[in-house]
């Protein structure tokens, strides 16, 4: 369950300035308007109509050379090679065509999506329909539709058969049967369909159909020696407790096994695992022919993964293709990715260099080939072309803080970049591997959309967003690096206050995440920054950001610096940002504060705390304080066991420096949290009472992780109107 929460926004830049040394710099100078952001703004708008524009639903059209996209309620087509484009259909004469065959009329044009070059899927309040272009009419979906609501709802899309979750247990209907898969689910007994292991290892969902749709595997977690945990329901008269599963770090864990139910016998049988209970089942993956599946299996202590074949029909385990070991800790995130058209051969994602990148394998697990390398990482894979012969994805070979598309033959191994500029790259590929979609971006560039020909690499641009805040008046950023004390590299983004006066001195607020999973920096629209950042910089602040050791993207190495010791080398690179900072001569060194968010508010409270007087004012939201309260397969990732790594525990437990706090602290908790629960908090404000140490707490009732909706303008104006008074 990763802590990587208030994920940021991206904004604008005016001009840009290249240092071409190891460290990356960008400057942009204020916007000379005068319109001035409120709170509400800032917040609420900063990531809908104050955020550069999208194109809505942009995407290749099936069976053609073609791409569409809406605007303004106008479904527009576009040619693949010239990037012209022209009006298809209106959502007013859409609404004429419904309203004349009597069917719900739409306010608006949601998402299409393309049956053929002619036809394509939407949906009205009594379902989905087709329209087609040269007959100009609606008809009815030859797609079934079926009972909407289920939890864990998932088709297949060869079939049509679908799977769902009712109380408790797994079922399948196809051809409007309904199949009972299992009967044994219950609080403990969990088939949930969405995922296991606290979502950590790249699962997302909690079952796997066959290429074919004749075998639909699933996760059985038995979570019935986990310790049950209140999460209490403040909205009743009384108060309800609400009790959920939650394995904290040293703790019992879940047990979880893998079924195999056969669409056509309704019958299912268990993958026989080998191995303590209290293993992982990560990475699940079938064979093209659907005779095997594939898990890549975890020891609990995460330093030993086994890929492993079973016999589908049997369950029996028939061989381990190859296994990875690490002294600190192996994470696979990514199952098997058999070789369009060669189900001999499969692609792997390892970090076994060092680096993220992509292995080729035969089915007998023997290595052909490593296909990409270098100190950079693979982010993303992106499918293959017609063929075959080529795999695109994403890298960040450029730079950490840039992101741009690739392919990589996989016979000659020969790799091109296909995307340029300056910036952060999002594409999508067609179906041959001919065109790309570019959604780009970078510090000074709001957003632009090209389609790129993957063969000449020409780019045409379809469309340019405008800076969606040019009516306002802005403060200045850049984007740059400082060193560590290693000597690497740490990539930064500062702003500067509205009217910046390099002889004055201001305050400055460190914004900081700093956890594994993360990056804050990049080369995106205002350097990856909340617009909540300008609004701060109206009421003259500084805004600072800096990515320590531990974040992603920057190499297996750098990540694991913090292993055993999470907060400790995150701490000295943020402190070596703060160095920075107290270099620069318009920065007021006794008015620095901090604040960050989840991970964000276990480093606000260790730098207000194991290095106190540095920062003056600290707001720390959903803090985790000490890591034996946390999950177990985050936490023993990153810090082993309690019972093996005692020392670290207790080294970056944040109980043992409540009385070491200096200046005024902002703890925040949202009362229904299940991700970081709230008796982290609760224990260190009893803490700071048994010390008789003062700080100020504010609780959310109703929210969980994060504070959202409406109630998050009330969070962030409590937020800056704390740093505005004491800061």
């Amino acid at each position: 369950m990763s802590l990587c929460d208030y994920v940021v926004n991206n904004n604008a830049m005016k001009k840009q300035t290249l240092f071409l040394s190891m460290a990356l710099c960008y400057g942009i100078g204020a916007q000379a308007q005068n319109k001035l952001l409120t709170i509400q703004e800032a917040v609420s708008k900063g990531r809908t109509t104050l955020a550069p524009k999208r194109l809505q639903g942009i995407s290749f059209v099936a069976g053609s050379d073609k791409f569409s996209y809406i605007d303004d309620n106008v479904v527009k087509v576009g040619d693949n090679a010239t990037g012209k484009t022209i009006d298809a259909l209106s959502l007013k004469d859409l609404n004429a065509n419904l309203k004349s065959s009597q069917r719900d009329t739409l306010t608006a044009i949601g998402a299409v999506t393309w049956k053929n070059a002619n036809q394509f899927y939407f949906s009205n309040k009594k379902g989905e329909w087709i329209y087609s272009l040269d007959k100009k009419n609606v008809t009815e979906s030859d797609r079934k539709e079926e009972e909407t609501g289920l939890e864990s709802y998932e088709k297949e899309p060869v079939t049509g058969a679908i799977t769902y979750c009712k109380n408790y247990n797994l079922y399948v209907s196809k051809d409007g049967k309904e199949t009972q898969v299992t009967t044994d689910g219950s609080y403990e007994i969990v088939y949930t369909g969405k995922n296991v292991h606290q979502n950590e290892f790249g699962i997302s969902k909690g079952t796997f159909w066959s290429p074919k749709g004749n075998y639909l595997a699933f996760y059985r977690m038995d979570q019935s020696e986990v310790t049950d945990y209140p999460i209490i329901d403040w909205t009743t008269r009384p108060a309800k407790n609400v009790n959920i599963k939650y394995p904290m770090a040293g703790n019992k864990s879940h047990h979880v096994t893998l079924g195999i139910h056969n669409m056509e016998t309704h019958k299912t049988n268990y993958i026989k695992t080998e191995g303590p209970k209290e293993q992982y089942l990560t990475n699940i993956a079938w064979s093209p022919d659907e005779k095997h599946v594939y898990i890549a299996v975890l020891s609990r202590d995460q330093n030993h993964m086994k890929l492993n074949e079973y016999d589908v029909e049997s369950g029996n385990y028939t061989r381990t293709l190859f296994e990875e070991h690490d002294d600190k800790y192996t994470e696979p995130l990514h199952p098997m990715l058999f070789v369009k058209n060669n189900p001999t051969q499969f692609i792997w994602q390892s970090r076994k260099d060092g680096y993220n990148h992509f292995y080729l394998y035969n089915i007998n697990g023997t290595l052909i080939r490593q296909l990409t390398k270098g100190n950079w990482e693979v982010k993303a894979e992106n499918g293959f072309d017609e063929k075959g012969e080529r795999l695109f994805f994403h890298a960040n070979e450029q730079s950490p803080v840039n992101q741009d598309f690739y392919s990589v033959n996989l016979k000659s191994g020969e790799m091109k970049r296909l995307t340029y500029g300056n910036g952060f790259h999002v594409c999508s590929v067609d179906t041959k591997g001919n065109y790309i979609i570019d959604n780009f971006t970078s510090a000074h560039i709001p957003r632009e959309y090209n389609i790129i020909n993957a063969n000449t690499k020409k780019a045409t641009n379809i469309f340019k967003a405008e800076n969606p805040v040019k009516d306002y008046k802005l403060g200045s950023w850049n984007l740059f690096t400082i060193k560590n004390a290693e000597g690497t590299d740490l990539y930064c983004r500062l702003f500067k206050p509205v009217n910046f006066d390099s002889t004055k001195k201001y305050p400055v607020l460190v914004y900081l995440y700093n956890g594994p999973h993360s990056q804050m920096v990049t080369n995106t629209w205002m350097a990856g920054g909340e617009l909540w950042y300008q609004y701060m910089a109206e009421k003259g602040f500084m805004v600072f950001t800096v990515d320590g050791r531990g974040t992603s993207y920057r190499g297996k190495a750098f990540e694991q610096a913090t292993h055993r010791q999470l907060g400790t080398k995150e701490m000295e690179d943020q402190l070596k940002g703060v160095d920075y900072l107290k270099s620069l001569p318009y920065v007021d060194a006794n008015r620095i504060g901090v604040h960050g968010w989840s991970f964000g508010g276990f480093m606000t409270t260790s730098l207000m705390t194991r290095h106190p007087g540095v920062f003056k004012v600290a707001a720390a939201g959903g803090p985790v304080i000490d890591w034996t309260y946390y999950e177990i397969m985050y936490t023993e990732r990153y810090m082993d066991s309690p019972q093996d790594n005692k020392e670290g525990y207790d080294k970056n437990n944040l109980l043992n420096y409540v009385d070491k706090l200096k200046g005024k602290l902002l703890m925040i908790h949202g009362a229904q949290d299940p991700v970081v629960v709230w008796q982290h908090s609760i224990l260190y404000q009893k803490k700071a009472v048994d010390k008789n140490v003062q700080l100020d707490y504010y609780v959310y009732p109703g929210h969980e992780h994060n504070v959202l909706g409406k109630d998050r303008s009330h969070l962030m104006e409590k937020i800056t109107d704390y740093f505005i008074e004491n800061l």
